[in-house]
């Protein structure tokens, strides 16, 4: 589990990034921090690897403080996904994937071929082991990244804009192997991510914030797509946009799904 017990962050030219959070993410599911930039969701998931240190409050990952542990080794028990992949460019993809179970006495040759392992586990065919990351696709360097967060086998999964560098049909891709993937491992994953579609798609709880980290909302999509807190909320997550207003239609003798600018978007269950 873990938990934010009223979290600030104020940086030293006095901008306020986040003002008193406090929030839970249940073990074994995906928790996502929605928001426009600037609203302090990186900041955030930062916090919880002490890549950004909060001006107060505390931090607790199964009940310990983050505060009162090692810097270096919290970093090497929590996994991190970026944005860019984040790979190191010089090491061959195994390598990249090793390296913090190297870092942490796995010799070489044995956490190399955990890591051909891993290759398998998200998707991507274990000769692709021996490239180096200019060598793959943006979407093959994401399930790396994503191979070398799952690499020391930690409870905790930290994702920034994980899939916001590929296109939108690698995206969806991505998603949903990200979601086989929890549904086989049940990591605790904290996702920040400003696409709403996304976040409805992985999240089992979403917090939608406003400036300063401020909570504007948060619950499952389906509570908040049935009752947006306010107009803020409302606007943010489109709950009034037409592709949300979805209605059925008879077509052939089966029922199909439309949206309300007439898209078909789904047949149903059952539809001859």
């Amino acid at each position: 589990m873990l938990e934010f017990r009223s979290v600030s962050k104020t940086y030293r030219d006095g901008t306020v990034a986040v003002e008193d959070f406090s929030r839970t993410v249940p073990a074994g599911t995906i928790t996502v921090l929605l928001g426009s930039s600037g609203c302090g969701k990186t900041t955030l998931l930062r916090m919880v690897n002490r890549m950004v240190e909060p001006t107060s409050g505390s931090i607790h990952v199964d009940g310990r403080a983050v505060s009162a542990e090692d810097p270096v080794r919290l970093r090497r028990s929590i996994g991190y996904v970026l944005q860019a992949g984040g790979l190191l460019p010089h090491r061959d993809v195994l390598d990249n994937v090793a390296t913090v179970p190297v870092l942490d006495g796995v010799g070489r040759r044995q956490a190399r071929h955990a890591a051909s392992e891993l290759l398998e586990r998200v998707g991507l065919d274990p000769a692709l082991g021996r490239r180096y990351p200019g060598q793959l696709s943006g979407g093959q360097q994401q399930r790396v990244g994503v191979a070398r967060a799952l690499a020391a086998d930690p409870d905790v999964l930290l994702m920034d804009e994980p899939f916001g560098a590929v296109d939108p049909i690698v995206r969806r891709e991505l998603q949903d192997e990200l979601s086989r993937l929890q549904r086989e491992l049940r990591k605790t994953v904290l996702l920040v991510t400003h696409d709403v579609d996304e976040a409805f798609r992985l999240g089992d709880d979403v917090v939608v914030l406003q400036q300063g980290g401020r909570i504007a909302q948060a619950g499952t999509p389906a509570e908040l797509l049935a009752a947006p807190a306010d107009d803020f909320v409302r606007q943010f997550i489109g709950a009034d946009r037409h592709e949300r207003r979805i209605h059925e239609q008879e077509v052939g003798g089966r029922r199909i799904l439309v949206d309300g600018a007439g898209r078909p978007i789904g047949v149903l269950e059952g539809s001859p």
